[in-house]
């Protein structure tokens, strides 16, 4: 049986974090363990307040999580949301025990999450350098948005093309969201040493959030199942696609991840496949 260790946000009422997470692995046979560094009722886009999980507390659940002989099992570890630099050294220390512990070595994504356009920063700035010093260079796969990967490699990105050479300049596979394409798109890169593609799809003038929880989630899902990393890209923006469009057409505010539980592991939406 599969297992992924996430650590990121909860949110009870909004389809987003690590808590969104959980059922997109959960559609694809995937055992998902959550350790949550905080918690919110919704969203905290719409002012909910956090609860954040001290440190502490985040070491004595992993430490019980690791006594039930979990690290060993572990083939996918993904992390996202962290409120303090002191979380972060303890997620890097775990993914150093994880991959000590495990049979086999697990599949690493790092969400490097501080913020978005046009709010910038959202985390604090001694988050954002420890995600950068200690994280990324952890992972087997970076997956930001475009002003994550901005912010990471330092400088603007205007196009795929400028995405993939500052993916390069961090020496980190990716998978980027948020990547502009062609005028009224919104694409997803993928990058790897030898290769660089765009996967893009119609922008929305309203897209709820949580796109990128659910590329990262996927993503990892396909590498989980043995699909070859360009594959699981392409369907992990299929599933953003499918997903974003499905919640336009039910005029909801959510992506309806458990009510097309079919379609995140079958999507059916079209994207433009561009090599960069």
């Amino acid at each position: 049986m599969p297992v992924a260790l996430i650590l990121s946000s909860f949110v009870a009422a909004s389809r987003i974090g690590g808590g969104a997470q959980q059922y997109v692995l959960a559609a694809h046979r995937i055992d998902p363990v959550l350790a949550p560094t905080v918690l919110f009722g919704r969203s905290p886009a719409l002012g909910s307040a956090a609860d954040v999980t001290e440190p502490e507390a985040l070491r004595r659940m992993l430490a019980d999580i690791e006594a039930d002989a979990t690290f060993g099992e572990v083939d996918l570890v993904i992390t996202g949301h962290f409120s303090l630099p002191e979380q972060v050294d303890i997620a890097a220390d775990l993914l150093d025990r994880v991959r000590a512990s495990a049979g086999r070595a697990p599949i690493v994504l790092v969400d490097p999450i501080m913020g978005d356009a046009p709010k910038g920063l959202y985390v604090k700035p001694e988050v954002a350098e420890a995600l950068a010093d200690r994280l990324v260079p952890r992972a087997d796969w970076i997956t930001p948005n475009r002003w994550e990967l901005e912010r990471l490699a330092g400088g603007p990105i205007a196009d795929a093309r400028a995405a993939a050479d500052a993916c390069r300049r961090l020496g980190r596979r990716a998978v980027v969201t948020s990547v502009p394409a062609r005028e009224d798109e919104i694409g997803l890169l993928y990058c790897d040493d030898e290769q660089a593609v765009l996967f893009a799809h119609p922008k929305l003038t309203h897209a709820p959030n949580g796109s990128g929880d659910l590329v990262t989630a996927s993503f990892g899902a396909g590498l989980v199942e043995g699909l070859t990393p360009l594959a699981a890209a392409e369907r992990a923006a299929r599933v953003a696609a499918e997903m974003v469009l499905a919640a336009e057409a039910w005029n909801s505010t959510a992506l309806p991840i458990v009510a097309l539980a079919d379609r995140i592991v079958s999507p059916r939406a079209a994207v433009r496949i561009e090599k960069v």
